[in-house]
C-alpha cells in the first residue's frame, strides 16, 4: 500500500475521500488546499463536468512530518460520487492507505449514503482489501442544511463498526482539518507498527 522510496527517504500514503454524489468530498479537498501553506502542498488536479461533479480525482500531496526518519507525504484523492463511474471508484482505491467516508447528513440522502458505503466495501473487496484492514473514519457533512439527521441517527445507520466520526460543514471548513488530522494519525500509526 504505502510506497516507500529508500533513496529519497520518503513514504507516500494515499488517502481516499469516498461517498455519494455531492456529499462534499471535493469541497473538503478544496478547503484544505486553500488553507495549507504553499510550501507543503502540491498542485490540485480536478477533473469536473459542467455540473461541477468530480469525474476522476483531486490530487493533493501534503508533507506531514517523518516516520522513523522517512519524510511522510500524503496524497489525497476523491472518487466520483455517481454510481455510473464505478470503474473509476475502483481504480482510485488501488493502493489506498486510509479512507474518509463523507456522509451527506440530510435525511433524504440516507439511502444514497448507505448504498455508497456498501459500494465502498464491494470495491475494496475487488481490490483485495477489507475495511477491517484499512484505517477509515466517517465525516458527517452538511450539518448547516435543514432536515439533517442527528449524530445518533447517523451513527446507527452508517457507522456500525463505531469508527471515529466527525461532524462537519466542509464549505466553511468546520471539521475539515479535524477529519484530515484523524485519518493521517491512523495511517501513520499503522505504518509505525509495520
Amino acid at each position: 500500500m504505502a510506497l516507500i522510496n529508500y533513496s529519497s527517504r520518503e513514504i507516500n500514503c494515499k488517502i481516499v475521500y469516498y461517498g455519494c454524489g455531492l456529499c462534499g468530498k471535493t469541497t473538503n479537498l478544496l478547503y484544505i488546499h486553500e488553507k495549507i501553506p504553499d510550501n507543503i502542498k502540491g498542485e490540485m488536479v480536478s477533473l469536473a463536468t459542467e455540473t461541477d461533479r468530480t469525474l476522476f480525482f483531486d490530487f493533493l500531496p501534503l508533507e506531514l512530518g517523518a516516520v522513523r526518519g522517512f519524510k511522510t507525504r500524503f496524497h489525497l484523492y476523491t472518487v466520483p460520487g455517481q454510481v455510473h463511474y464505478d470503474a473509476s471508484r475502483k481504480l482510485i482505491l488501488k493502493g489506498v492507505d486510509g479512507i474518509v467516508f463523507v456522509v451527506d447528513s440530510q435525511r433524504e440522502r440516507l439511502e444514497d449514503n448507505i448504498e455508497s458505503f456498501e459500494n465502498l466495501k464491494i470495491n475494496l473487496n475487488k481490490q483485495g482489501y477489507s475495511l477491517e484492514d484499512i484505517p477509515y473514519i466517517i465525516q458527517y457533512n452538511k450539518l448547516d442544511l435543514p432536515n439533517v439527521m442527528t449524530y445518533e441517527q447517523m451513527e446507527r445507520h452508517i457507522n456500525p463498526d463505531g469508527v471515529p466520526a466527525f461532524e462537519s460543514i466542509a464549505i466553511s471548513g468546520v471539521g475539515v482539518f479535524d477529519t484530515l488530522k484523524a485519518i493521517s494519525k491512523l495511517v501513520i500509526a499503522k505504518l509505525s507498527r509495520r
